[in-house]
């Protein structure tokens, strides 16, 4: 009997099964599968993939792929899934755990919205928001019990797990951040708000949310110039 699977958070994505998925896009363009630890993939035509590929390795391995056009610009969707690892069934159903979605051309974070539907940052100044040199971590909502499910760590079952937004940009982030700043590619997953504070303090930067009017008027506000500090002049 196939799983019917309802979304763990507001995205409507994370937590479908892949079946509801399909119902949901319709059947992918493509099959990708990661080669390496890297970002390094080979597609598949979804035909040559479930004829074939697919019984090469575990279904799971396989990310459905997507491709939409919105406001002239292709934004593309990869879904990775997670089994129930006590399920030894060959069809055993996959679990949307993350969305990857990447632009061929790096866009405005400010332009995010309108391109991804499922991306609904908080407007709250004091929601909690991370950065380092190469990316932006939003948390939104509240934790979800049955998000556990789409989680790899190994003290999953100790902290909450909340809808998260990674925001990435391969020409780094600047440090005087603005909403203009170019992302390449956004991962709509869940993370551990408990995680991130308490061991992960080294890596994430607290920072104010980007989407708030606070950051708005913040970024736009002009950078005060420094005063030299005077050289004194000296004979030769």
């Amino acid at each position: 009997m196939e799983l019917r699977a309802a979304p763990y958070f507001e995205d409507g994505l994370l937590g479908l099964t892949q079946t509801e998925l399909h119902e949901k896009l319709g059947m992918p363009q493509a099959v990708r599968d990661r080669k390496s630890a890297l970002r390094i993939f080979t597609y598949y035509p979804i035909t040559d993939w479930a004829t074939y590929f697919s019984k090469l390795v575990s279904p799971e391995n396989g990310e459905d792929v997507y491709t939409f056009t919105r406001n002239g610009i292709d934004v593309r969707y990869s879904f990775s899934y997670a089994v129930d690892p006590n399920d030894q069934r060959e069809d055993r159903p996959l679990v949307v755990r993350l969305v990857d979605i990447e632009f061929p051309r790096a866009v405005p974070m400010s332009a995010l919205p309108s391109l991804i539907p499922e991306f609904c940052p908080s407007a709250d100044a004091t929601n909690p928001a991370f950065r380092s040199n190469i990316w932006i971590l939003l948390f939104k909502g509240s934790p979800s019990e049955e998000a556990r499910f789409i989680v790899k760590d190994k003290a999953k079952d100790r902290l909450d797990w909340t809808l998260s937004y990674q925001l990435f940009s391969m020409q780094g982030i600047p440090d005087r951040l603005t909403p203009a700043v170019f992302i390449d590619r956004v991962e709509i997953g869940t993370q551990s708000l408990q995680l991130v504070t308490r061991q992960q303090r080294h890596t994430h930067e607290p920072m104010l949310n980007p989407y708030s009017p606070e950051f708005a008027r913040q970024s736009t506000a002009p950078t005060k110039k420094v005063k030299p500090v005077p050289v004194p002049q000296y004979a030769e």
